[in-house]
C-alpha cells in the first residue's frame, strides 16, 4: 500500500517566518492576512484540521465534517478523527482502484479490516487502536448518510444491551446499534498502569537522569528533569488528561497552603474550555506536588522567561491575547472582555501577562527551552526520551500520559472502595444507608475526578481491582503446593492462608 495519497493539515492565521525572513519573504505577508480575514468571517478556529485528497483538491463537503460536526469538539480529539479518517480514505485510493469516500462499499470495509489486523504485510494494529479507527468511520459514515452524501454506511452494525456496572440500574439492558467489527473486548480490556514503585523508578531513570540502581548519573545533561519530573507528578497524582494539562495558565493553580495549615490538598477548577466534552470539574492538588510545582515556577520557568525576552518572544503582536490586570485574567475580544477561564486550549498559547516590570510574558504554565508554550506532541516526545532511557539502562520500564492517567484511576479508586468498605463493616444497617447517601460511590467520586459522561467507561478500572486482588490470592498459594504430599485445598484454607 502506497504511503502517500490523502493528507492531514491545520489551519493557522500566523505564517511560520523563518527566524531571519528576507524583505521579499514580508512582501507576501498581505497574503496571510487575506486569508486570516477569510477564516474570521467563516468562523474557522485556528488549528481545525481539514484533508485534502490525492489530487491536491479540498473536498467541502467531506470537511464540514470538521468545521460542523466536529466543531465544539477538541483539538486533540478532531485531529485524531482526520488521521484516521485519512488511514481508510488512503487504503480506498491505494488497494481498492482509487475508490473515494462516497464509493465505499462493506466489500472495502471487509479488505480494510483484514490489512489493518490480519494481513501479514499489515500493520496488526492492538485491539483498542482498531476499535478507536472503526468507531470514527463509522460515525463519520452515519453523519455522511444523515446529510445525503453516501447511500450507505459501509460498516456493519449490530445491535447490543447497553452495560452498567450496577445490575438494575437506569438503562441496563436498553439495546443500541455499535460497528460489528469491534474487537469485543468491551469494558474489561486490559489497563496499562504502574504501581507507584514503578512510577517512581520510571521518572527517577527516564526523566532525572539516574542509573538502574537510582544513583544520579554523572553523564546525564537534562537540564529540565525538574520541569518534566513535575509535570509526570502532576499527572500521576490529579490524572488530567494530556490535552487539560498542557493547557493550564497560571491563574487555575491553587497557592501552596502554609506551612503547618495541616491541609493535604488543594482544591481548584478546571475550566470546560479546556476539558475535553466540557468536563469541568473540581481539581484536588496534593501539597507535596504543588511545592515542587512552585520550585518549578520560580527556577526553571523563570530561566525560561527571560531567554524568550531576551529574543523578543513577548512583544504584543495583532493576534496577542493581553491580560493588561493580573488580579482580574480577563482579555479584550471582538470590543468585549472575556474570562481566561473561557478560551480553549489555542487561544490561551496567545496569552500575554503583564508584568510588574511593564512587559509581558506567556500565561501557560509549562513552558519549553525557548520560553514559549509546551506543546502537546512536545511532551510526547519527552515520554519518548525517557522511554528510550530506561530501556537503555534495562529497566524494563515505560510509561505514557495515558497510562499516568490509569495509575491515578486505579490507584485512587482501589484506596476509596478500602476506606469505604472498612467504613461500613463498622456501621449497622441504617447508617450504611445514610453513610452511602451522603459519600455516594466511590466509582462515581472516580469518574467525576477523570471527567467521564458516564460510570461505564470508569468501571474499566473495577476489572484492574478485580485482578489485583486475584494476583494477590494466587500468590498466597505455597510454593510447590501441586507437588506437596498429602496437600489438600481444605487444609490449605483452614490454614488461614486466604483469609
Amino acid at each position: 500500500m502506497s504511503s502517500t495519497g490523502w493528507r492531514v493539515h491545520f489551519t493557522r492565521r500566523e505564517p511560520l517566518w523563518p527566524r531571519e525572513a528576507t524583505p521579499f519573504m514580508r512582501e507576501f505577508s498581505h497574503l496571510f492576512a487575506s486569508l486570516e480575514r477569510r477564516l474570521d468571517d467563516w468562523c474557522v478556529p485556528d488549528g481545525q484540521p481539514f484533508l485534502i485528497c490525492p489530487e491536491g483538491r479540498f473536498d467541502f463537503e467531506l470537511n464540514r465534517y470538521f468545521s460542523v460536526w466536529l466543531a465544539s469538539s477538541p483539538w486533540n480529539t478532531q485531529a485524531a478523527h482526520a488521521r484516521d479518517l485519512r488511514t481508510f480514505f488512503d487504503f480506498l485510493w491505494s488497494a481498492r482502484s482509487g475508490s473515494g469516500w462516497r464509493e465505499a462499499t462493506s466489500e472495502d470495509r471487509a479488505a480494510f479490516e483484514w490489512w489493518r489486523r490480519r494481513d501479514e504485510r499489515g500493520p496488526r494494529v492492538e485491539d483498542s487502536s482498531w476499535d478507536r479507527e472503526v468507531s470514527t468511520v463509522n460515525q463519520f459514515y452515519l453523519w455522511a448518510f444523515d446529510q445525503d452524501l453516501v447511500r450507505a454506511n459501509p460498516i456493519r452494525q449490530r445491535t447490543t444491551a447497553a452495560w452498567s456496572p450496577s445490575p438494575g440500574s437506569a438503562g441496563q439492558g436498553m439495546l443500541r446499534q455499535v460497528p460489528a467489527e469491534l474487537s469485543h473486548t468491551g469494558p474489561r480490556r486490559e489497563v496499562k498502569w504502574l504501581p507507584p514503585v514503578s512510577y517512581r523508578l520510571w521518572r527517577n531513570i527516564g526523566l532525572c537522569g539516574f542509573d538502574a540502581a537510582e544513583r544520579p548519573r554523572a553523564r546525564f545533561r537534562g537540564r529540565w528533569a525538574a520541569r518534566n519530573a513535575a509535570y509526570t507528578d502532576v499527572m500521576v497524582r490529579i490524572g488530567l488528561r494530556l490535552g487539560e494539562q498542557s493547557a493550564l495558565t497560571v491563574f487555575e493553580m491553587p497557592e501552596v497552603p502554609a506551612a503547618g495549615s495541616g491541609i493535604v490538598n488543594a482544591r481548584s477548577l478546571l475550566p470546560e474550555a479546556i476539558a475535553k466534552g466540557g468536563s469541568g470539574r473540581a481539581v484536588y492538588w496534593p501539597v507535596s506536588v504543588l511545592r515542587d510545582l512552585r520550585d518549578y515556577q520560580e527556577w526553571d520557568r523563570c530561566e525560561a522567561l527571560d531567554h524568550g525576552r531576551a529574543r523578543g518572544f513577548y512583544r504584543p503582536s495583532r493576534r496577542s491575547l493581553l491580560v493588561e490586570d493580573p488580579s482580574r485574567p480577563r482579555v479584550r475580544m471582538a470590543g468585549r472582555w472575556v474570562a481566561v477561564g473561557r478560551l480553549d486550549a489555542g487561544e490561551r498559547r496567545r496569552l500575554l501577562v503583564a508584568t510588574r516590570e511593564g512587559g509581558w510574558e506567556p500565561a501557560m504554565v509549562w513552558l519549553n527551552q525557548w520560553g514559549l508554550p509546551m506543546s502537546v506532541s512536545g511532551w510526547k516526545q519527552v515520554f519518548a526520551d525517557a522511554n528510550a532511557r530506561c530501556a537503555a539502562r534495562g529497566a524494563g520500564l515505560r510509561a505514557t500520559p495515558h497510562m499516568l492517567r490509569h495509575t491515578y484511576a486505579v490507584i485512587t479508586l482501589e484506596l476509596l472502595w478500602r476506606g469505604h468498605l472498612q467504613a461500613l463493616g463498622e456501621m449497622n444497617e441504617q447508617q450504611r444507608l445514610t453513610y452511602q447517601r451522603v459519600f455516594g460511590d466511590p466509582l462515581n467520586w472516580v469518574r467525576i475526578r477523570l471527567g467521564h459522561r458516564s460510570a461505564v467507561t470508569t468501571a474499566i478500572y473495577l476489572h484492574t481491582l478485580q485482578e489485583l486482588e486475584m494476583k494477590t490470592r494466587l500468590e498466597l498459594v505455597p510454593e510447590g503446593a501441586w507437588e506437596a504430599p498429602g496437600f489438600s485445598v481444605e487444609g490449605w484454607e483452614q490454614s488461614g492462608a486466604t483469609s
